[in-house]
């Protein structure tokens, strides 16, 4: 099941890719696997999938010590909490969801202790949905500003979860917007800041994200089916 599900999701990406001139390898595949058993996430490793997001700290913990292969990478893609960073600061490739200045802060601290450099994404509430963690689009410069000469922290680029929507037409303009934003930083040019990463697109929308500039979109539901929760 899991390798037909990647190999239509790959299939998808590719032919949106070719739409818009886009080289495929230049979008990534976060392969969603939270609340998944192991022997799930096992399946996806022998179907090729290298890339998997977790929204949650112990969940991260658990399947680091449990599913131990040299050539994969765990994404936080959930809120984290400032007391949980130390526990994935060196085990996580990229964390996706950074919103605040105390919140890198914490990071910074912990990735120093560890001694490593942190990779993070500043997570935009561009919809504005009450239920969503996130910065508020016209906070997110000055927040860029405020931590990028942190130490040990190297700023990727931008992170949206935009509204569950039947009709992904609907999310465009959230996509848009948030391309928009990553050109604006870029444009400052700031130490330790690359926006090279446009974390935005799920299941029902990421072939439209992808055509906005998505450079990974995060898809959990149709490999790995609907979540166990």
């Amino acid at each position: 099941m899991i390798q037909e599900n990647l190999n239509n999701i790959n299939k998808k990406i590719t032919e949106t890719c070719l739409k818009m001139a886009i080289d495929p390898k230049n979008v990534v595949l976060i392969n969603v696997s939270k609340t998944k058993p192991l022997s799930l996430l096992e399946e996806g490793y022998a179907a090729g999938m290298r890339i998997f997001g977790e929204n949650k700290v112990q969940e991260i913990c658990d399947k680091y010590e449990q599913f131990k292969k040299d050539d994969i990478q765990w994404h936080m893609i959930g809120h984290l909490q400032r007391n949980k960073v130390k526990y994935i600061v060196d085990k996580v490739a990229l964390i996706h969801s950074v919103d605040s200045y105390r919140l890198a802060e914490t990071i910074s601290k912990e990735a120093k202790k560890k001694n490593v450099v942190a990779h993070i994404l500043i997570q935009v509430n561009v919809a504005q949905e009450d239920s969503k963690y996130g910065l508020e689009t016209a906070e997110v410069m000055d927040m860029v500003k405020s931590i990028h000469q942190l130490e040990h922290l190297k700023i990727e680029g931008l992170m949206t979860i935009a509204p569950f929507v039947e009709n992904a037409e609907e999310n465009r303009p959230i996509f848009k917007a948030m391309y928009q934003l990553s050109v604006d930083i870029k444009e400052q040019n700031l130490d330790n800041v690359s926006m090279d990463v446009l974390s935005m697109g799920m299941t029902n929308d990421f072939t439209v994200a992808i055509e906005e500039g998505a450079t990974m979109i995060r898809i959990g539901t149709a490999l790995f089916g609907e979540r166990n929760y």
